[in-house]
């Protein structure tokens, strides 16, 4: 009784099996068919998707942001995008130090030395997208220009340090000439949120070059790397560092990962 009630446990089992990957394989033939279809439709000159929403992370050459893209086809080659994306930037003489104790110990949190302002920033953009190559590859890639321009709203936030003044005393200051002994003395970094009851507002614009390269041109799925550059310029000179002069102008490189969905 039990060998037979094993068999037919595996008999159970292998019909399972074939059924799934019987399943599996006719899935797999839908999706082909499907895509086969939709090549066919965009040779023909029809519209695949007519909208896309995506979002991405970016690491700047000089910072790092993160944004959302709403993206409407005009043509099977050109799509109508708008963008917002928030990030910060980063002086390139930035460099994290500890206080120690002589005996090895660390003592209060990591500061940046000679920082005076986080540099924040929103972007609001409209461009487009210009489908370049790889349309008629099944399986291949999908390569697309991409260019536009915007607002730039910048926010300089004061930078804060535990620092000894002439008096020996442990103070909380922010740079400025009266408190220049004490800030350029720290002992401790203090919490990122202190000071953005402080933050300024500088207006700007911005531009935005890049090639998208689209892993999954047929799908529904965005799935795709971003590389390209970005200008910034702003009304008033955005001051990161002590001692060293601020500009209004910000030139990176970047590359990007997006994700998302085509409709």
């Amino acid at each position: 009784m039990k060998k037979l009630s094993l068999l037919l446990f595996f008999i159970a089992l292998t019909v399972f099996s074939f059924a799934q990957d019987k399943t599996r394989e006719q899935k797999r033939r839908e999706r082909n068919a499907r895509i086969n279809e939709m090549m066919k439709e965009e040779e023909e000159g029809a519209l695949v998707f007519n909208k896309q929403n995506a979002f991405g992370g970016k690491l700047n050459t000089d910072g790092y942001g993160i944004f959302y893209e709403h993206g409407k086809y005009k043509t099977i080659a050109i799509t109508n995008l708008w963008w917002i994306e928030l990030g910060e930037r980063k002086d390139p003489k930035e460099s994290r130090s500890v206080t120690g104790d002589g005996a090895g110990f660390q003592i209060g949190n990591p500061y940046i030395f000679g920082k005076i302002n986080n540099l924040y920033y929103l972007k609001l953009g409209f461009g487009q997208q210009r489908l370049i190559g790889g349309k008629d590859v099944k399986n291949g890639v999908a390569v697309s220009a991409i260019y536009g321009g915007g607002i730039s709203a910048g926010f300089l936030k004061p930078y804060y340090v535990d620092g000894r003044d002439t008096a020996d005393q442990l103070q909380r200051v922010k740079y400025s000439p009266e408190t220049a002994y004490t800030f350029l003395n720290p002992i401790s970094g203090v919490s990122f949120t202190k000071g953005f009851n402080e933050v300024k507002f500088v207006p700007g614009i911005h531009a935005r070059a890049a090639l998208r390269f689209d892993y999954g041109h047929f799908n529904d799925l965005l799935s795709a790397i971003e590389t390209g550059v970005n200008a910034s310029y702003y009304t008033k000179n955005m001051d990161m560092m002590y001692n060293i002069p601020g500009k209004k102008f910000f030139f990176n490189a970047y590359v990007a990962i997006v994700l998302g969905k085509r409709k």
